[in-house]
């Protein structure tokens, strides 16, 4: 069994593991446990009684956070004409040509977030092998194919949280940085669960949350009372 290290005990003594932590203790109790030289990433992990082989319980969407997610975002976008002109006034770092999907092609991606209008889609499709295993393929869910490229642009840079199931129904990501007052991560929390909730699919029977935990990049995990997240709305 792996040694468990010094840092790790003095964590998991904070933690209760056989509590199920209200909203917000779980934020408190967190905060507590910053222990990384960096600003750490405040992380949610939703598990979800749904399954994504079914396309009505495919969950993927976006959702922005009152107060950011404390990244700085490097944002993309793919547009032709005027709308290029709306993208670069909106902030975008980088306009997508054909030396970009070079870059892309050779492994070399310089963004956090790609956004492209609906005609410029099939010219992604050369790169969608690649981006797409990363998550970063642009899709309407998550409303980075779109006309309105300015506001796709002001969202990623705003704080907008992209997410999607994976094969086993779990929902990661990040809502915050443990720098941020509790009220700013409990609101963060709460924006991102609403919007989980708002997304539950008609034919998902059962619990629906069925396990959320709370953590940081280097901490252990804190288990939250999914009866409370589940009625957040």
């Amino acid at each position: 069994m792996a040694k468990i290290s010094k840092r790790k005990q003095a964590l998991l003594a904070k933690i209760d593991k056989e509590k199920n932590y209200s909203l917000a203790e779980a934020v408190k109790t967190v905060k507590d446990l910053k222990s990384a030289k960096f600003d750490e990433t405040v992380e949610v992990a939703l598990n979800l009684n749904v399954d994504p082989r079914h396309a009505d319980q495919m969950i993927r969407s976006s959702v922005v956070l009152p107060h950011g997610t404390g990244k700085t975002v490097k944002v993309a976008v793919f547009a032709k004409g005027d709308k290029i002109d709306e993208a670069k006034e909106a902030g975008a770092d980088i306009i997508g040509d054909d030396e970009v999907l070079a870059q892309i092609q050779n492994g070399e991606i310089n963004f956090d977030v790609v956004i492209a209008t609906p005609d410029m889609m099939g010219v992604l499709g050369r790169v969608a092998r690649i981006l797409g295993p990363k998550g970063m393929m642009p899709n309407p869910k998550t409303g980075t194919v779109t006309p309105n490229v300015a506001e796709a642009v002001k969202n990623a840079k705003g704080g907008q949280v992209n997410f999607r199931v994976d094969k086993k129904g779990n929902i990661h990501a990040g809502i915050g940085k443990v720098s941020f007052d509790k009220s700013q991560i409990e609101e963060n929390l709460k924006t991102f669960v609403a919007k989980i909730n708002r997304l539950k699919p008609a034919s998902a029977k059962g619990r629906y949350i069925q396990n959320a935990a709370l953590s940081l990049t280097m901490s252990p995990s804190i288990t939250m009372d999914t009866q409370e997240l589940m009625d957040i709305k």
